[in-house]
């Protein structure tokens, strides 16, 4: 099955269930009919940004970091330089394109840009879709992150 759907189903595992070893959480999606390995789940855990936490018994299991805390450097900046090729509004998107296999990471980075109006973010491989309320905020993201590239 697709990334997304595998990393969905991972969210959904982790906020329901104390997961606390990269085996649990690949028995856990096989279980739910996906064919993984622990290497894809390694990459996929660094993806999301899963970290591990203490719980109340003493035990420690994944959780989503908190993007709150997140905050974007220098070296994202340069990395999103490197990656974006182009930002264009279309409606009420922004639609980013990226080097090949990139599209996540400048994602997730424009996720912690917290811009204003953004309802949502999607990738796929090489394309990120911002998604805004109207036409006008999609211009307004669009040369918000076009002057990050300059």
């Amino acid at each position: 099955m697709a990334r997304s759907s595998r990393q969905s189903k991972i969210l959904e595992l982790i906020s329901t269930q104390d997961i606390s070893s990269q085996d649990e959480l690949v028995a856990c999606l096989k279980a739910a009919n996906f064919d993984i390995t622990q290497a894809t789940i390694s990459r996929d855990i660094k993806e999301l940004g899963l970290i591990k936490i203490l719980t109340n018994d003493g035990r420690y299991k994944y959780a989503l970091m908190d993007n709150g805390e997140q905050t974007v450097s220098n070296k994202n900046i340069s990395i999103f330089r490197e990656s974006v090729i182009s930002v264009k509004p279309a409606n009420n998107l922004c639609v980013i394109k990226t080097v090949k296999g990139l599209a996540c990471g400048i994602c997730s980075m424009i996720d912690k840009l917290n811009l204003e109006n953004v309802m949502g973010s999607v990738y796929g491989d090489d394309t990120v879709m911002v998604i805004l309320p109207n036409n006008q905020g999609a211009q307004i993201a669009s040369e918000t992150l076009e002057q990050l590239i300059r």
